[in-house]
């Protein structure tokens, strides 16, 4: 072997000791033996330990370094983050749904297949944008572009991811393990699809790099994730972005913020710190504005 084939040997045991410590582990469990405590264990490949109580503190580090790592890597800087429930479905399915309701004569089945129905658009509506998003930042400087950033899940998330893989753009998934397991829906970018066991790191990613936020009708989930950042900029914990409700109507009718003012529990100016749109380009038109972003 040859000095230079030497080095790369070396090189290439050294990458890969590590992971052979945890392929060593799996084979162990693929065999059918327990992963009991084990002193003798590295202690980065010794599951035991490192989901004790005590290392809480090393797990929540991992999860903040690891996605930050992969989207250093792959030059994701800016994101514009896109929430929304996970139940909508494309119109397609909605419909598929609707007959498969109907056909079963379930009253409950089928105001939920309505109900479907009656929001499909909005899927469609957040495949435009995300394509919108991806189209603008092809003609961009590496450092100028703006990636599409979603939950990771199915729905809304889903059709904003799809709308920028559909013009090749990468596009990011922060998605969480639940008891009722989600996947990833299929548009994310692989390298950029990752999974968070503690929702305040998945929620700190949301906002390291979000330069705008568009929240789509949906449910607790996407309500929390609208308060939180509208608290973060309304407290200046975080600089103000552009906060887009998209599909007034709901909004308006699921809350009125101007109780708020009215009780003195808010002020005037902070309903200005998000705005409602009903059309994608609309909301890709407000966050040109906010930022002077030159025309695509």
């Amino acid at each position: 072997m040859t000095e230079a084939n030497t080095q790369e040997a070396d090189h290439d045991i050294t990458e890969r000791r590590l992971a052979d410590a945890w392929a060593e582990l799996q084979a162990h469990s693929d065999s059918g033996n327990p992963l009991l405590a084990d002193a003798y264990r590295l202690a980065f490949a010794d599951p035991e330990f490192l989901l004790r109580r005590e290392t809480r503190g090393i797990r929540m580090q991992l999860e903040m370094l690891k996605p930050d790592l992969a989207q250093q890597q792959l030059g994701i800087e800016n994101t514009i983050v896109v929430f929304g429930s996970a139940r909508f479905r494309e119109l397609s399915e909605a419909e598929a749904a609707l007959r498969a309701a109907e056909a079963s004569g379930e009253p409950r089945a089928i105001a939920r297949a309505r109900a479907l129905m009656r929001n499909a658009h909005y899927y469609d509506r957040a495949r435009e944008f995300g394509r919108i998003v991806a189209q603008y930042s092809a003609h961009c400087p590496e450092s100028d572009k703006l990636f599409i950033c979603t939950g990771g899940g199915p729905g809304i998330m889903e059709a904003a991811s799809r709308g920028a893989h559909d013009e090749g753009a990468l596009n990011v998934g922060l998605n969480i393990a639940l008891p009722h397991e989600q996947s990833a829906n299929p548009y994310i970018t692989s390298q950029l699809s990752f999974k968070f066991h503690y929702f305040a790191l998945r929620k700190m990613h949301f906002m390291m790099r979000a330069k705008a936020l568009l929240a789509f009708p949906g449910g607790f989930g996407t309500l929390d994730e609208l308060f939180e950042v509208i608290t973060l900029v309304q407290c200046k914990k975080s600089k103000p972005v552009p906060i887009l409700l998209y599909g007034s109507d709901y909004w308006k009718r699921l809350i009125n913020l101007e109780v708020l003012v009215e009780e003195g529990t808010i002020s005037p100016e902070d309903l200005e710190l998000f705005q409602y749109v009903d059309d994608p380009k609309v909301a890709w038109e407000a966050i040109v504005k906010f930022y002077q972003l030159p025309a695509g």
